[in-house]
């Protein structure tokens, strides 16, 4: 029976490239996050204080659950 060896080392530059990739990507994310939490504050805090009460929130609340 033959055995194979698949262990070979990565290319050159490879892993600073996949870093790279993971960082610009964990970027975008970070900031879509943060577009996310800037959208629902807007309209959370467009509502009236009695819209607020209604689901369960008062105006206070609205700057922690953007967060």
């Amino acid at each position: 029976m033959a055995a194979y060896e698949t262990s070979d080392a990565a290319p050159f530059g490879a892993i600073s490239i996949f870093r790279s990739v993971q960082i610009v990507s964990d970027t975008l994310n970070r900031l879509s996050a943060w577009n996310d939490a800037r959208v629902t504050r807007s309209a959370l805090g467009k509502l009236t204080d009695r819209e607020l009460d209604d689901i369960g929130l008062c105006r206070g609340d609205v700057e922690l659950i953007g967060r």
